[in-house]
This record gives structure tokens, sequence and C-alpha cells, in this order.
């Protein structure tokens, strides 16, 4: 099994990721929950990435999957995050979900805002 599932030419959804978005669905106890990727206007560096978990899909909304779950971005976010990649990670600072995006230019120490 590969590291990463690319489902769309632009977006990445690591085993990581997916594997948490599974636990939490299966905590819940609701197959059909994804986990919503977006960007809000905000934070220190003028975006912020926000993470939810959704049971709807619009018509215009880009899905990703790996391993049978699946991770949903809006179009007005999509444009932010072309060529990103979410994972999850755990850490001293705690566990979280985690956007390494190539179209921010400078981040906050957080990590959590980001500009363009």
């Amino acid at each position: 099994m590969s590291d990463v599932t690319e489902l769309t030419d632009s977006m990445v959804f690591t085993d990581a990721a997916a594997n948490k978005v599974r636990t939490l669905i299966q905590e819940e106890e609701n197959d059909n929950l994804k986990l919503r990727v977006y960007i809000t206007g905000g934070g220190c560096a003028g975006f912020s990435y926000g993470f939810t978990f959704d049971e709807d899909v619009a018509d215009d909304d880009t899905m990703v999957e790996n391993s049978g779950v699946s991770m949903v971005i809006d179009p007005m976010s999509f444009q932010y995050l072309v060529g990103a990649s979410v994972d999850y990670k755990e850490g001293l600072q705690g566990s979280q979900f985690v956007v390494s995006n190539p179209n921010a230019t400078t981040t906050c120490g957080c990590g959590s805002s980001f500009s363009i």
C-alpha cells in the first residue's frame, strides 16, 4: 500500500490522516461522515485551516478518498489548497490534522494560519 492516495492531481490525503478519520467515524458510529477541510479568513497570517465532519457532499466539492474514507473540499477553499497534503501528526504538543500547503508564502508559528 502506498503512503498516500491521490485521486485528484492536486490534493493528497495521507494514510495517517485517513486512518485517524476512520477511527473517528467508527467512534461516532456514522459511516456517512467525511472529513471536510476548509479555509476561513482570519488567524495571525490572514487565512486559517479548518476541519469538520460532514455527511453532505455538494456537486462542486472535490472529494479525495483513501482506504475507504473521504476528504471533501469546497471550491472556494480548494483554490487555496491545490497541491496541498493533509496529514495527521501526533507529538509532544498534541495530535492534529496538518496541512502542508505549497501555496502558503508565510505561516504563523502554530501552523494553522497562512498567507498567500
